[in-house]
């Protein structure tokens, strides 16, 4: 083989519909990419007796506070759009008052936005009537609530069936359904008690349950562990990130707290007085916060932990080997050099990663094959490393981290100097 250098390129549980009439919204059609499940586009919500002046207001340029102090009206969400993609955890971040809880419940129409559009699966829910609303909510849009908002009368199996109970669902079917429900959150050997024979984290498990019993397209969460204490909170977190793990939920998740957020969401949309400042993964808001509001979040935050390979690698575009290790060893030794990098890494024809290579090795192995080249001191590291066990390496390591799939390919090297670079910038910060 020659060589080859080649380059990578239930009214109980929600309340009745708001009375209110909503202005009519002035937004274009809302655009769904292939993979989003939810789209929100231009979504405002101001309480008071007159929020067509103060759209007014908020279109010739005012302020909310100043709005509120000419008219009396509130701007809770001003003009938010985002798109929340099938199988990812969403999370809405912000201070108290930033309007994240009022936008949730938008979502669902628990309560009436002023104008805007939330679109499920294709349908924009703000013409619905009461009765086709009341089925998404059963059925499309399930919601677990910070107060866990279980009837204290019912035993833990009729909580979570009741949302199927209220659909018209035989007893033995839902109960069945329900018993599924308990056993993936932990709970299948608590069915008959009560509420109150719960502890807290538990109540939470039973709220979820309910929600997972009547199968959502999308599962809303409002500050749902907020209210736990720390240890049930870290377990819950985690129970989440099980079960999203293993079937893929679409989440939206409610929280103030940002390692809540950096740990459990895929991406983070971060509030600030009813706007949606900015949205992004973790690593994004982490790297480049859109401003000082965002920045601030992170201030004292042991980022370490949330900061993965996956983010700070690059692709490796020179002195990139595709061959079988068997091969001889000549000729690669120039194809290096005129690569201009001083590593080189050398993958199967199927891409994976068998080892790295520099000059002086390949000068050391002569004519040999290519795999008495490969170095034995370079380590790898999978995408979710996080920055602490990757500054580790960088110290004790002279040549860039490769990055290794759990198909063992080869998905970019990370810098040793972006990860010192990094470290820097934290213990700065």
């Amino acid at each position: 083989m020659s060589p080859n250098l080649t380059f990578a390129s239930d009214e109980a549980v929600y309340p009745s519909v708001a009375s209110s009439s909503a202005v009519a919204s002035a937004a274009t059609p809302a655009s769904i990419t292939a993979n989003e499940i939810l789209t929100v586009q231009n979504l405002s919500k101001i309480f008071g007796p007159k929020p067509e002046r103060a759209a007014d207001m908020l279109r010739q340029g005012l302020g909310r506070n100043e709005i509120f102090q000419q008219t009396g009206n509130m701007v809770a969400v001003d003009n938010v759009s985002l798109g929340v993609r099938a199988g990812e955890i969403f999370v809405i971040m912000g201070l108290s008052g930033s309007g994240k809880s009022t936008l949730v419940r938008l979502l669902n129409r628990l309560i009436e936005p002023t104008s805007g559009k939330v679109v499920l699966e294709g349908r924009d829910i703000a013409p619905m009537s009461t009765p086709e609303l009341r089925e998404v909510r059963r059925k499309k849009m399930a919601m677990v609530f910070q107060s866990f908002a279980l009837l204290p009368n019912r035993t833990v199996i009729e909580n979570v069936a009741y949302g199927l109970e209220v659909a018209g669902q035989k007893k033995t079917e839902r109960y069945e359904v329900a018993r599924k429900a308990l056993v993936r959150v932990g709970l299948g050997s608590y069915e008959k008690l009560y509420p109150g024979e719960l502890s807290g984290g538990m109540q939470q498990r039973v709220g979820l349950a309910r929600a997972l019993a009547v199968n959502p397209s999308v599962l809303l969460m409002d500050e749902a562990f907020s209210a736990l204490d720390p240890l049930i909170r870290f377990e819950m977190q985690n129970e989440l990130l099980r079960l999203q793990k293993e079937e893929q939920r679409t989440v939206v998740f409610i929280s103030h707290d940002i390692e809540e957020a950096i740990k459990i969401g895929g991406r983070v949309g971060v509030m600030k007085d009813g706007r949606l400042v900015q949205v992004g993964t973790p690593a994004e808001l982490i790297q480049t916060p859109a401003d000082d509001y965002v920045r601030n979040f992170f201030r004292n935050v042991d980022i370490s932990r949330f900061l993965k390979a996956s983010s700070l690698l690059s692709k490796v575009e020179k002195g990139l080997f595709m061959c079988d290790t068997g091969a001889s060893s000549e000729g690669y030794l120039n194809q290096l050099i005129d690569s201009g990098v001083d590593c080189g890494y050398v993958c199967d024809e199927s891409g994976r990663y068998q080892g790295s290579v520099t000059p002086a090795s390949l000068r050391q192995c002569g004519k040999g094959p290519i795999r008495d080249a490969l170095l034995r001191d370079i380590a790898t590291v999978a995408p979710d490393t996080d920055l602490h066990d990757l500054s580790a390496i960088a110290l004790s390591q002279t040549h860039d981290v490769p990055v290794v799939d759990t198909a063992g390919k080869l998905a970019g090297v990370v810098s040793c100097r972006t990860i010192l670079k990094q470290v820097m910038q934290r213990r700065a910060a």
